[in-house]
């Protein structure tokens, strides 16, 4: 996949939108300071897996295999997506859609990096192999 200006463009204003539905721009009400939330996309770790288990069941679907991204909220997971699959799992009681709009972008910049030649790494040589 090649990457130009225009698509690294578009993510940056997807990524800006996200962010926007996260943390309105002008939160009012007498709760307006609680409207701004911390949001954090990251890969599970096994100290995440009966959160997982229990997110997978609240959202009645089977819960998610291999590696994980989760979407981490003020410190507590509302939604997790399967890197093999693409399946999701979140809250049903939280507005999650955001939190897996997140995910699903993050996912697409892995894949789209992924696409990218890599800077080859040159073996080491020994003294052994420079006598040979």
């Amino acid at each position: 996949m090649t990457h130009n200006g225009g698509t690294r463009s578009n993510m940056l204003h997807h990524l800006e939108h996200m962010i926007d539905r996260f943390n309105p721009s002008a939160p009012t009400g007498p709760n307006a300071a609680d409207e701004h939330l911390t949001v954090a996309i990251r890969r599970a770790h096994d100290d995440d897996v009966p959160r997982l288990h229990d997110l997978a069941e609240l959202d009645s679907h089977a819960p998610l295999e291999g590696p994980v991204l989760v979407a981490v909220v003020e410190g507590v997971i509302w939604a997790a997506l399967g890197l093999d699959d693409d399946r999701v799992v979140a809250d049903p009681f939280l507005p999650t859609a955001a939190a897996v709009e997140l995910l699903r972008l993050r996912v697409r910049q892995l894949r789209a990096a992924s696409g990218r030649p890599r800077r080859r790494v040159l073996p080491r040589w020994s003294a052994g192999r420079a006598r040979a």
